[in-house]
């Protein structure tokens, strides 16, 4: 009977520090991505809302003159 592969200590697959410290590491800076991600988003909408609010109120103001009524 062939063994094909034999377990040792030095072979063995186990989770390290070092494996523990690239997954806090990720857990770091995605915190870090997500919170400037929702800052950026925030600045973005409160930016957009004025434009909106102004634009609607120059659209409603101005409106052409009826084509039906003569000209004075």
């Amino acid at each position: 009977m062939t063994v094909l592969a034999a377990a040792s200590a030095s072979s063995s697959a186990e989770p390290g520090t070092l494996a523990f410290i690239v997954v806090f590491g990720m857990a770091v800076v995605l915190t870090v991505l997500f919170r400037s991600m929702s800052k950026h988003l925030r600045k973005v909408n409160a930016s957009a809302r004025p434009e909106d609010a102004t634009g609607a109120q120059a659209s409603a103001t101005a409106q052409p003159p009826a084509a039906d009524q003569p000209d004075a």
